[in-house]
């Protein structure tokens, strides 16, 4: 199959940084001229995002890039703090 839209639910949560590798690769291939949404918690994961969207109860509370998120919304930090707490530790160089 060939679908023009792509939906992953935390796609790399239970698998090792080399798997994740491998899987990060073969979804940005994937991701090429479709429309995707990934439900993530992970920095790297994220990483694949050109926008990130917060949500809260429900709602959208905020929305832009990573570098944007983390320089506006404490949330967005504070979530990913909780997450991976070693995801914050020079991510913004990564950005």
């Amino acid at each position: 199959m060939d679908p023009p839209i792509l939906v992953l639910d935390d796609a790399t949560s239970s698998i090792d940084v080399r798997v994740e590798e491998a899987i990060h690769e073969a979804l940005r291939t994937l991701m090429r001229g479709r429309t995707t949404l990934i439900i993530a918690h992970r920095l790297s994961t994220i990483s694949l995002a050109d926008r990130v969207v917060l949500l809260e109860g429900g709602e959208i509370v905020a929305s832009g890039d990573h570098a944007e998120l983390m320089s506006t919304d404490p949330r967005y930090a504070a979530i990913l703090a909780r997450v991976e707490p070693e995801a914050l530790e020079g991510a913004e160089q990564e950005w």
